[in-house]
């Protein structure tokens, strides 16, 4: 034991209000005297217990004026804020300055790329970023537990896997590389800087002891430099060292156990008295003067967590521990949600309902960030903003998100989806009032990006766009405002013959993309696509992009990457948007204001030395809380531990101490999803070991049924559910369809709404985005190859037709014929069809039958009540031969068959029998057909087939085709016959482009009784 004064530690017990126990404390240490309370340092883990501390003395003095204590922030290992402030300016001078984080990222990755480039490998840029984060976070590691890298050789000797030498060899770079890099920039480390400053503090302070009160409070040591730090502390004559709930009242035994178990709640607790020579009888419990205590539910609740989670070895003796006490379940609630959407908005609920109450607080303590972003999402609903001290992900805020869609739009050639993210997005203007700019984007959307992908890049667009921008001169000069933006950024485009560019350029093509593609005019575009020189003084206007928080962090990120990427070699433009992720990943920022005074969520850390009414633990699975060991990518445990870092389960221990301080509030509750994405979870290791502690107990049973499940189900459900019924729409006579073509009779047959939608409300589909080649394109490819070499045959047969219908064909494909699929499927089953296609056509002319027409348009007119109905056909083909004419109808996919003819369900080809009876083609004359045949060309393993129907029966068909047309147009020429959707589903053989508008899928579901 070290000789010297008695230390001074102290302990708050699990349950109490941390922050305005300690303010409690020095006040009475420090007494009334505003002066001599300003003369106190406290030293605590984070800048948030900072600012919590400062409020709790705001209430202390009854929201009077006060003069504060000096209170530093000293960092601790799970703090996202490391804390850097320097504890007084002399000190911090005292050594070399810290290196930026980014600096060092950027630094790191230009050392990896050159290891890499030195191996014969190009490792993209944004994924020696992420390598570079991995090192940085081993350097972080080494720092904070005082370790040399130089050590590292001796762990991996000659006779080991040679994967761990691949590894040390990599390693090598923090070995030598780094080090010497570091020296020549006369830097240190974030981590290496502030032990080497807490070191120099502590030895300043053994050498001359401060004058001055201080008080270092609510860190458990993890740092070894601050376990020094508060060793000395202990011993300074006005010193005192206060832990957070540090447990006093286990048996020794069970307090011997704990140093050889790291996941349990008191194990660095236990570790930093054995740094600070400090025996647990020597730590003395402080309680505030005046009757002030934990309140008896936090107390009992911390007593049946110590049981709970006792060291494995002595769960046996929960059988001898006795009932808990009653007062551990008051205020307990548990909630088991099925999914992590319900447990987030049963959180929200709760948090609003905790409002009803005036001044009463609650807070959510949960280190799984995506339920946090989806409490606060769902607290959106009563415009309620919590204050999450996590803070939001930079990299999806806006204008990053903004920035990013950029990158991967000039990366992957202006493709139709991400150039319309991009034009879609709130901060786009491109010059214009925003109604404006998305009624452009609209129209470039339907005229040109729906339906095939335009050939790749700007000139591609323009290409595809021409015919739309001819036709109107306001999406015309837009375009070319698009063009010009477009070409600031030409050197973030892929392409081929496409060099390598410096980081730096890509970073500044982009921004002037951005700002080009987010102007609110036209002076600030035409600045942005020309800069011209601004006169002494002036400011360019600033773009939207950089407005507001996010705005200026994201700026303030981006200069300091401009001014980095000078270290980082040239690379591809193709790797910049990875590269960009790369820098924004884990960047965060916290609003400043606009949040909410009494809704809160805080991180484990941070809940440590705080409070609420009613604390909310969320998340409570395995693998969230406590979060999975994380496996080290360079070193295998046993090497870890020869070099001297923790073991992985350390922080499982740290978590564990974060849930018992927070479990032991005086309202509290447990949550948890029974499924997250739609995987099943399993409950929280403290979780289980409290249910299997407490399974018979009626209490525990009793805090699982609150009403919150059911206010959630009721907050959405609404009172009545009345299902839609089938459309029956009854448009006016006139409004009715008096022309339809022979393939639209069939849609009118099998679901009139879909004509009633397409005719009379004007209705058609769009087509997909980027839609990939598709079966009706097949269809159109092989229709137009068969249609060409029959008209191109239709006098002479050539001598080489296989030769002649490939050429026809492969013009047809044309351009489909560079899509992967087609080339390797479609092509190979055209050819195959066309050797089926010849032997059929000179098998027919042989025979005397030949085409007569091609793709012919024809016209009859019927008579109906509403006056007269035109009926239409575009005929695939009609052969004449010695019996007569034959009507032929070409098909990719499968035909009719022979009784749905019959039957008048697909009368396609009978009712162009009808016309070609009644003379409506043209060069034809007016005679009955005597066969319908459909040919049928798929290519597969029965390349081809010709399929007859009503063969002898022709005439009949048609005529009985005809009868029904004009049954059915004397139905809907009556006003009261509703166009009907599905009324036979049967008839139906595909989903329809309409069965969404009539709510289809809803009405048939309650006559089926779903």
């Amino acid at each position: 034991m070290t000789e010297g004064p008695q230390p001074a530690v102290h302990s708050f017990p699990p349950g109490a209000p941390f922050a305005d126990w300690l303010a409690a404390f020095i006040l009475e240490r420090q007494g009334h005297d505003p002066l001599a309370l300003s003369d106190a340092l406290v030293l605590l883990p984070t800048r948030r217990a900072v600012r919590a501390l400062q409020d709790a003395f705001l209430r202390a003095a009854d929201g009077r004026p006060t003069l504060l204590p000096q209170m530093r922030p000293l960092g601790d290992l799970d703090d996202d804020d490391p804390g850097l402030t320097p504890i007084w300016p002399a000190l911090d001078a005292a050594l070399p300055p810290a290196i930026p984080a980014l600096d060092r990222k950027l630094l790191l990755a230009r050392l990896v790329r050159a290891r890499d480039a030195a191996e014969g490998r190009a490792l993209p840029a944004g994924t020696a970023l992420r390598l570079a984060d991995a090192l940085a976070l081993l350097l972080d590691e080494a720092a904070i537990e005082e370790r040399d890298l130089a050590g590292l050789e001796a762990l991996v000797p000659d006779a080991l896997a040679g994967h761990w030498q691949e590894v040390l060899a990599f390693l090598d770079i923090l070995r030598s590389a780094w080090p010497a890099l570091l020296e020549e920039r006369g830097q240190l480390d974030p981590a290496a800087r502030r032990s080497a400053a807490l070191h120099r503090l502590a030895a300043i302070w053994r050498a001359t002891p401060p004058q001055r009160p201080v008080y270092a409070a609510g860190s458990t040591g993890s740092i070894r430099a601050t376990a020094d730090l508060l060793a000395c502390i202990a011993r300074l004559p006005q010193g005192a060292v206060i832990l957070p709930g540090l447990d006093l009242e286990s048996p020794d035994a069970d307090w011997e156990s704990v140093g050889t178990a790291p996941t349990h709640p008191q194990f660095m607790l236990h570790t930093l008295l054995q740094r600070l020579e400090v025996t647990r009888d020597a730590v003395r419990e402080w309680r505030p003067a005046g009757g002030t205590d934990v309140h008896p539910a936090a107390a009992a609740r911390a007593a049946l967590a110590r049981t709970a989670l006792a060291p494995a070895d002595r769960t046996d003796l929960w059988s001898t521990a006795g009932e808990p006490q009653a007062a551990a379940f008051a205020g307990l609630q548990r909630l088991q949600a099925g999914t992590a959407a319900e447990e987030a908005g049963a959180i929200a609920l709760m948090m609003r309902e905790a409002l009803e109450r005036p001044g009463r607080t609650v807070a959510l303590v949960t280190p799984d960030r995506t339920l946090a972003r989806r409490v606060a999402a769902a607290l959106e609903r009563w415009d309620l903003a919590v204050d999450d001290s996590a803070g939001v992900p930079l990299a999806a805020t806006p204008p990053a998100v903004f920035l990013r869609l950029v990158a991967a739009t000039m990366a992957a050639d202006l493709t139709p989806v991400t150039l319309l993210s991009v034009l879609k997005h709130p901060l786009a203007r491109l010059g214009r009032e925003r109604q404006e700019h998305l009624r452009l984007t609209r129209l470039l959307e339907r005229r040109v990006l729906r339906g095939g992908r335009p050939s790749p890049g700007l000139a591609g667009l323009l290409e595809a766009a021409a015919p739309a921008a001819s036709a109107d001169g306001e999406l015309a000069a837009w375009l070319e405002d698009l063009a010009a933006a477009v070409r600031t950024g030409t050197a973030l485009q892929r392409g081929p013959g496409r060099g390598l560019i410096t980081p730096a350029l890509l970073l500044d093509a982009h921004l002037a993309l951005a700002e080009a593609l987010a102007a609110e005019d036209g002076a600030a575009l035409r600045e942005a696509l020309a800069p011209e020189p601004q006169p002494a003084g002036a400011q360019a206007p600033a773009s939207r992009i950089w407005a507001g928080e996010a705005g200026n962090a994201l700026a303030a990120l981006l200069a300091q990457l401009r001014a980095g990427l000078t270290v980082l070699d040239a690379i591809a433009p193709g790797d910049w948007p990875d590269l960009l992720d790369a820098v924004l990943q884990g960047e965060v920022i916290r609003p400043a204001y606009g949040r909410h005074p009494r809704l809160f969520i805080w991180g484990p850390l941070e809940a440590r030395l705080q409070s609420a009414d009613l604390m909310i633990l969320g998340g409570l699975n395995e693998g969230s809380w406590p979060a999975a060991a994380q496996e080290d990518p360079w070193m295998s445990r046993p090497m870890r531990t020869a070099f001297g870092l923790p073991e992985p389960e350390r922080r499982i221990g740290q978590a564990a101490h974060d849930f018992l301080q927070a479990f032991a509030s005086a309202e509290v509750v447990l949550s948890r999803a029974e499924k997250v994405d739609g995987t099943p979870t399993v409950p929280s290791r403290w979780l289980l070991r409290l249910s299997a502690l407490l399974d018979r107990v009626p209490a525990w049973t009793a805090a699982a049924a609150g009403p919150v499940p059911h206010w959630l189900q009721a907050l959405d459900a609404p009172r009545a559910v009345t299902p839609a019924r089938p459309p029956r729409p009854c448009p006016p006579v006139a409004a009715r369809p008096r022309k339809l073509s022979a393939t639209r009779v069939e849609t009118w047959i099998r679901d009139p709404y879909a004509t009633y939608a397409r005719y009379v409300l004007g209705l058609k589909p769009l087509d997909p985005l980027d839609l990939d080649p598709s079966a009706a394109d097949r269809g159109m490819v092989i229709h137009d190859a068969m249609e060409r070499f029959v008209k191109e045959t239709m006098d002479a047969w050539p001598p080489d037709p296989a030769a002649l219908l490939e050429r026809i064909g492969r013009e047809s494909f044309g351009s489909l014929l560079v899509v992967p699929h087609v080339a390797a499927f479609w092509w190979p089953r055209f050819r195959r069809l066309a050797a089926w296609f010849l032997d059929f056509e000179a098998e027919r002319r042989a025979a005397g039958i030949g085409p007569a027409l091609v793709e012919a348009e024809g016209r009859m007119l019927i008579d109906g009540p509403a006056g007269p109905f035109e009926l239409t056909a575009r005929a695939d083909r009609i052969d004449a031969g010695p019996a007569g004419t034959d009507v032929l109808d070409y098909k990719t996919g499968r035909p009719p068959s022979a009784k749905q003819v019959a039957s008048g369900l697909s009368p396609q080809l009978p009712l162009e029998g009808a016309i070609l009876a009644a003379g409506g083609f043209p060069g034809l004359p007016a005679a009955p057909p005597v066969a319908y045949t459909y040919v049928r060309l798929s290519g597969g393993r029965e390349a081809g087939a010709r399929i007859e129907v009503g063969q002898g029966e022709a005439p009949a068909l048609a005529e009985a085709a005809v009868q029904g047309l004009r049954r059915r147009i004397a139905a809907y020429d009556r006003p009261e016959t509703p166009y009907l959707s599905r009324p036979r589903p049967q008839w139906r053989r595909e989903p329809g482009d309409y069965d969404h508008l009539a709510r289809a899928a809803e009405w048939q579901a309650e006559e089926d009784g779903e």
